[in-house]
């Protein structure tokens, strides 16, 4: 799974969303993408599995970019513990992200075949997501 190499504190707060995203909103490498339409979390887990999705369908042509990181910490109390006692210990990584941030791109296959490949990947993402071409 993808997670920090250092932080600076081990765990933090869950934090706000934005209204709309303010950088990483255009595509920057490749032709097309994938954009969010939802602010949310999304875990390691989700990323990796992307991850796997596009590299099996670029494995011969093709290139991708993963243009978000899970870098925060989410922390989770384990089942039937009384309230209290502090945060729970740390289970997972998510990266936060806003409507309009730029999740994945792609380059080197024709629109339609992209276009399939980011409808499976948006399948496994908790977010809604919309399909962008440069223009």
């Amino acid at each position: 799974m993808l997670a920090p190499k250092r932080q600076k504190y081990r765990k933090a707060f869950r934090g706000t969303f934005r209204r709309i995203a303010v950088k990483g909103d255009r595509l920057s490498f490749g032709s097309v993408g994938l954009k969010t339409t939802d602010a949310g979390w999304i875990k390691d887990r989700e990323i990796e599995a992307c991850r796997v999705v596009l590299a099996r369908a670029t494995r011969k042509v093709g290139k991708y970019w993963i243009k978000i990181f899970p870098d925060k910490p989410f922390s989770k109390k384990p089942p039937e513990v009384t309230m209290g006692s502090g945060k729970g210990d740390i289970s997972h990584f998510v990266s936060s992200v806003v409507p309009g941030r730029v999740l994945f791109e792609l380059d080197g296959i024709d629109e339609k075949e992209a276009r399939n490949i980011l409808r499976v990947v948006s399948s496994k993402l908790s977010v809604r997501t919309k399909f962008v071409t440069r223009s």
